[in-house]
């Protein structure tokens, strides 16, 4: 496999989010507004890649029976490294994420993509591979705190995650006509089941479009 289509395989053809359907439970709880989930965004990001690097470093010494308990340890002290850095640097968001931040730890994306690639791989592979799977879960839950900000409050906006005092932008457009149901809980199930909808709408209309050129 060619080192692009590694990392496009994470964004596109397999985003964990909108076609592995992996890591649910962050993508619906964290997705209220957009700062959240560039935070959390950033945080899985930067433990996909410490913890596949690592992993294919450790690859040929792990021994096989209790790979998946290492992996885990591992994981987890990174998920707890994170947490701690999150505190210290960013306290905002840090209290926004709340106890989603140490449950990086069971989110299927690390240990999937640990299990299925990095314990497979070279370590460059491994890495493109974490790059790839997380700007394709924060591309996701972006588009999905996107919708479901803008529907909620009839607007958008983004502090910086490493200093929210500091608004990168703030947009009232409909205030008026906004919906509260899409900041609640039920309005994350109707934000993502659209979005999967309109996917396999895509998919559907491009295998169709294969076939008819074949």
């Amino acid at each position: 496999m060619k080192k692009i289509d590694i990392l496009k395989k994470g964004l596109f053809v397999e985003n964990p989010i909108f076609i592995l359907l992996l890591g649910m439970c962050s993508s619906l709880a964290i997705t209220t507004n957009l700062t959240n989930a560039v935070g959390m965004g950033m945080a899985v990001t930067a433990v996909l890649i410490m913890s596949n690097m690592i992993i294919s470093l450790l690859r040929k010494i792990i021994p096989n029976e209790i790979r998946i308990p290492v992996f885990i340890v591992i994981i987890a002290t990174l998920v707890k490294c994170v947490q701690l850095l999150m505190n210290a640097y960013t306290p905002a968001l840090y209290n926004s994420l709340g106890v989603f931040i140490p449950l990086i730890v069971v989110n299927c994306i690390i240990l999937g993509r640990a299990e299925a690639f990095a314990s497979k791989n070279g370590i460059f592979d491994s890495l493109l591979d974490a790059i790839g799977m997380g700007l394709g879960y924060t591309f996701a839950v972006v588009v999905i705190s996107f919708f479901r900000e803008l529907i909620g409050t009839g607007g958008i906006s983004l502090l910086n995650p490493f200093d929210s005092s500091q608004v990168i932008f703030d947009l009232k457009l409909f205030e008026e006509y906004a919906v509260s149901l899409f900041t609640q809980p039920a309005g994350a199930f109707i934000t993502l089941g659209c979005i999967l909808g309109f996917v396999q709408w895509l998919k559907i209309r491009k295998s169709k479009k294969e076939g008819v050129s074949k």
